[in-house]
């Protein structure tokens, strides 16, 4: 199963009206290594998931619970710890993102604490506020394509996605819906 639970590269543009003001306003490079860091703390998830993928199925399962996500590797890695419950049982996954500073891009890697091993990575990028990742794996006997979308990322919430394609990427299957709200300290 790949799952995981991501922000984008600002580019602001800017016109060289003087030096100084090039100075003051152009934008840091961003290479993507922190584009996670928007996921760094602790969250309320709502989610729900397609009982049965790519059957014809219209059965969701709704779950509520926390996600945990800590840096780690000076934010060229993070783990994700997602722990729900709903009506269809008790959800434990943990996430692995790895940030691949060649390829500008993450890996995200998935376990359940069912199945006690890591899954296929999802391989992406954020661009224009939005993240894909995107990996090939076998599901009931067939090799199927996976994607992974994180969108409306703000500084208190973020929406994940999930979707199968048995069709080599021309339809996709959403499976798995979740949003973060962040939990607010006093």
């Amino acid at each position: 199963m790949s799952l995981s639970l991501f922000a984008s590269h600002l580019f602001a543009q800017t016109r060289p009206a003087q030096p100084t003001q090039i100075q003051a306003t152009a934008p840091e490079h961003s290479d993507g290594q922190h584009d996670f860091d928007f996921h760094l703390g602790s969250w309320k998830t709502q989610l729900k998931r397609l009982t049965h993928p790519l059957s014809g199925s219209h059965t969701w399962a709704a779950y509520e619970g926390t996600t945990v996500v800590r840096k780690i590797w000076d934010g060229r890695a993070n783990l994700v710890e997602l722990e729900a419950d709903g009506p269809n049982g008790h959800l434990e996954l943990l996430s692995l993102r790895l940030y691949n500073p060649q390829a500008h891009q993450w890996s995200l890697n998935v376990a359940s604490s069912k199945g006690g091993s890591l899954g296929s990575p999802t391989i992406g990028e954020f661009k224009n506020g939005r993240g894909e990742f995107i990996d090939q794996e076998t599901f009931n006997d067939r090799t199927i394509l996976v994607r992974f979308v994180i969108s409306d990322i703000t500084a208190d919430s973020c929406h994940f996605e999930q979707a199968f394609s048995d069709d080599g990427g021309k339809t996709w299957e959403v499976n798995w819906v979740a949003t973060d709200t962040r939990v607010k300290t006093s």
